[in-house]
């Protein structure tokens, strides 16, 4: 049961930053690898591609991010997380609740 209610909060807090994302006008794009990573959000932004991984839970790895850096070297990338503000790796780190400010 439980492991049904993380999977819910996974959809739903991609949901909330699809429209926060659609409210600020962006098209977003979905990326997955041959191998099966995936990034949940590709914008555009002057012109280039940045990722945007989602995470809902306090655990904030991204395997699949580090698949996409490393493969199409974006200028940086944003995580959106229950994190504070911060910067990691060519990552800015963005809290769920600032979604709106990307």
């Amino acid at each position: 049961m439980v492991e049904e209610l993380n999977d819910f909060r996974g959809g739903m807090t991609e949901n909330y930053v699809n429209v926060q994302l659609t409210i600020n006008e962006y098209r977003t794009y979905y990326w997955e690898s041959e191998r099966g990573a995936e990034i949940d959000f590709v914008i555009q932004r002057d012109g280039k591609p940045i990722p945007i991984e989602v995470k809902s839970a306090d655990n904030t790895r991204a395997k699949s991010l580090k698949v996409y850096m490393e493969t199409y070297n974006p200028d940086y990338a944003i995580k959106l997380s229950t994190k504070n503000f911060g910067f990691e790796d060519k990552k800015k780190i963005v809290p769920l609740y600032a979604a709106f400010c990307i």
